[in-house]
């Protein structure tokens, strides 16, 4: 690939600490926010000023979504946070991995001190359709790395 190739999203790999999450259909909401603080000042002459400048780094969430399987990786993981009350025995560091058509690593992005915090199935309806689950992920911190 070249630089300024537009890489495709649908070849990535999520790492889920010490497991690798087998199959993933989706993950969205992969973002980072900083807490925004004023601070005023009076000028000698009286004039008030408002600055603005960076504060605390916010956590966040994403959401993977996948095809219900005989997988037990990251069913077992989620049925921990469920039932931990220490929270901390069931946190991970989360790595997502962007490969490019050759599956080599061009982006990774990892998410540290995640947790699962929300859990959704598909209804099940008699339909002929694939059962998905939905998996809320909060996390404390996220770095963005090229590969």
């Amino acid at each position: 690939m070249a630089i300024g190739d537009t890489i495709s999203g649908s070849t990535f790999v999520v790492d889920l600490g010490k497991l690798e999450v087998e199959t993933v259909q989706q993950v969205c909401g992969l973002s980072f926010g900083m807490d925004t603080v004023e601070i005023k000042e009076v000028t000698r002459a009286g004039e008030v000023l408002v600055r603005r400048q960076a504060g605390s780094r916010r956590g966040g969430e994403i959401t993977i979504t996948r095809g219900v399987d005989r997988s037990q990786v990251f069913t077992d993981w989620i049925q921990k946070t469920m039932t931990k009350r220490d929270m901390d025995d069931v946190r991970e560091d989360i790595t997502l991995m962007v490969l490019d058509p050759d599956k080599k690593p061009v982006k990774r992005v990892h998410l540290s001190r995640a947790w699962a915090s929300g859990w959704h199935r598909d209804a099940l309806d008699g339909a002929n359709e694939p059962v998905n689950e939905a998996v809320t992920i909060a996390y404390e911190d996220i770095v963005v790395e090229d590969a």
